[in-house]
């Protein structure tokens, strides 16, 4: 292959037996037994076992180095002896007899921790040293699996006729949901760029420009917090833009392109297409989340129209959900006390519950139960003898958050949700406007640029929040995977929807400057989506942190070890761009050591 080897080494088996060739990788390990001596060499696509000879020069060589120095060894293949042969190695029926080994790279320093033993390392340390994390076999796995997943996406893409298009990295601020990362104009003193959040306006553009089906994997950046399933700082999407095209449109792309893909990455079982299509209001309900995990069984039974009428003071003037757990009421109090603390961790005042038992309802809701409420209750949420129904009765926004809190629980703790599956859907109907508690102020729930459902004459009812969008998300085992929505191309119903929202006509020209000035100019109907390239591969990789499938990921805070930023910078790089802090720079932490 080069002057350093002449295969990688699990491209050796039994069928070299015989043949001299050359490897390079990693010494990964050294077993030294007296006189013999064998080690492991590991490049990108595995390990193979080499054994030195009897020879002091050799054996002194490796015993001189540090382990993970960089190596290259030519010798002969041969068998392993009979009894040593390593099945669960794809080169464990063969072996490397070195005739000579050459020392590439040496290794000067101590590791600062076992690469076999990563999973007990501190994931600080390991992102401080990432280039040694990303030698394990799981990351070189994870790392391979995005360059394959992506280069799949993209021949599909292309397949489906979209054109790869990149757009500009350095644009304006727009309010689209998060915080900007912005970026200090040399020449324009008191100037800002933006890094953008999505190309979201960009590729509205494109369809009055005339390109009628664009994508690209586009890279994106939002000042948000950081969690298991978000990376802070940036992301990449797969986003896609269709002129001409209908809510249904998209999703006939977007299935397709999952059920491959998916098909392509793994045997697991998944939802057939179409995907199912639940409205916004439903999955608040029924689930407590618009990011329903369909892998539950468990659903959630809004009660509130009957207790509005009842007896039971608590439930009075409330949303009232509950959740039927099969078979609960075998369980003990402890369960149902375990189960009022993450109700009251996720903000409800408290948790009712009972048992529907052989003799009759227990619990500390029981006896304020009418027959006739247990009876409408057992018919709304199918409950039988020997089930368990757990209640909370608040504000609409805190029942649904707290209900889908206790699904997931009592999914988790009683092992009823699917394993080895990929369960997806679609989150339809969102809402185009919500209203803030406090203020009272009305706002978009989504993307401002989302075509009302009922166009003019919807932006024209009476409250703003009873106004549905043709936005939708995909979702798949709860991890929201997308956002999407049919597009507003028309200029008079874009001024009046951002009217709803506080905007004036004039703000909405001047934040919004190149979309509004291009449609007026003949814009066709489009809509788009952008799937989460990161997340897919989370899925795909069983990955519970987006951190292992990303090269070199920030930590929660936002911060990357491994380079050492967010770091201060020199004055004279201050003053150039008309700059002067006033909150005195943090020492900044060291980026290697």
């Amino acid at each position: 292959m080069t002057d350093y080897r002449t295969h990688r080494c699990t491209e050796l088996d039994l069928a070299q037996e015989g043949q001299t060739v050359k490897v390079a990788g990693w010494m990964a390990n050294v077993r030294d037994h007296g006189g013999l001596v064998f080690l492991d060499v590991r490049d990108h696509s595995g390990r193979l076992q080499v054994v030195l000879p009897e020879d002091a020069e050799m054996a002194g060589l490796v015993r001189g180095i540090g382990k993970e120095s960089v190596i290259a060894v030519e010798g002969e293949v041969r068998a392993r002896p009979e009894g040593t042969r390593n099945p669960n190695l794809a080169t464990g029926d063969i072996e490397l007899a070195a005739s000579h080994i050459e020392v590439l790279g040496e290794a000067t320093r101590a590791l600062p921790f076992e690469l076999s033993q990563v999973e007990s390392v501190r994931e600080d340390i390991r992102l401080r040293h990432r280039y040694l994390d990303m030698r394990t076999e799981r990351l070189q796995r994870n790392l391979m699996l995005r360059s394959q997943v992506i280069q799949h996406i993209r021949d599909q893409m292309i397949e489906l006729d979209f054109v790869e298009i990149q757009t500009p990295i350095l644009t304006s601020s727009s309010p689209e949901g998060a915080r900007d990362y912005l970026v200090p104009s040399r020449r324009y003193p008191g100037s800002f760029y933006a890094l953008p959040q999505a190309p979201q306006q960009f590729k509205q553009l494109l369809m009055v420009g005339g390109v009628e089906r664009y994508f690209q994997i586009a890279p994106c950046f939002r000042d948000e917090d950081g969690r298991a399933d978000r990376s802070p700082g940036e992301f990449y999407q797969l986003d896609l833009e269709m002129a001409f095209a209908t809510q249904e449109d998209v999703f006939t792309v977007v299935e397709t392109v999952f059920d491959d893909l998916f098909a392509a990455f793994s045997e697991r079982e998944r939802t057939p297409i179409p995907f199912p299509r639940i409205p916004y209001a439903e999955a608040m309900v029924r689930y407590g989340t618009d990011k329903p995990d369909l892998r539950n069984p468990l659903v959630i039974t809004d009660l509130t129209d009957h207790f509005a009428t009842s007896d039971v003071g608590v439930f009075k003037g409330k949303t009232v959900r509950a959740l039927r757990i099969p078979g609960g009421a075998g369980q003990g109090r402890r369960f149902f006390d375990d189960l009022t603390s993450v109700a009251t961790d996720w903000g409800a005042k408290g948790m009712a519950w009972c048992k529907l038992n052989e003799d009759g309802t227990s619990g500390p809701i029981a006896k304020a139960l009418t027959d006739d409420d247990l009876a409408a209750v057992k018919t709304a949420t199918g409950a039988d003898t020997g089930d368990a129904l757990l209640f909370i009765a608040d504000t609409e926004a805190m029942a649904a958050r707290v209900t889908g809190a206790l699904r997931t629980e009592v999914g988790e703790r009683l092992e009823l949700i699917e394993q080895d599956v990929y369960r997806f859907c679609w989150v339809v109907d969102f809402p185009m406007y919500e209203r803030d508690e406090d203020t009272g102020v009305v706002d978009f729930s989504h993307n401002p640029f989302s075509m009302p459902q009922g166009g003019a004459e919807a932006l024209e009812a009476e409250d703003p929040t009873s106004i549905l969008a043709y936005q939708y998300d995909i979702v798949c085992n709860g991890y929201e995977l997308s956002s999407g929505a049919v597009r507003n191309h028309d200029p008079k119903l874009m001024v009046k929807a951002f009217a709803l929202a506080g905007y004036t006509e004039e703000e909405v020209g001047s934040r919004f400057g190149a979309l509004y000035n291009a449609f007026q100019y003949g814009a066709p109907p489009h809509a788009g989506v952008a799937p989460g390239i990161d997340r897919i591969l989370m899925l795909l990789s069983d990955e519970e942190l987006i951190r292992d499938v990303i090269a070199f990921p920030m930590t929660v805070q936002a911060r990357d070890l491994l380079m050492g930023a967010p770091a201060p910078v020199s004055d004279r790089q201050l003053a150039e761009l008309n700059i002067r802090t006033v909150v005195p720079a943090p020492e900044p932490g060291p980026a290697t050591s």
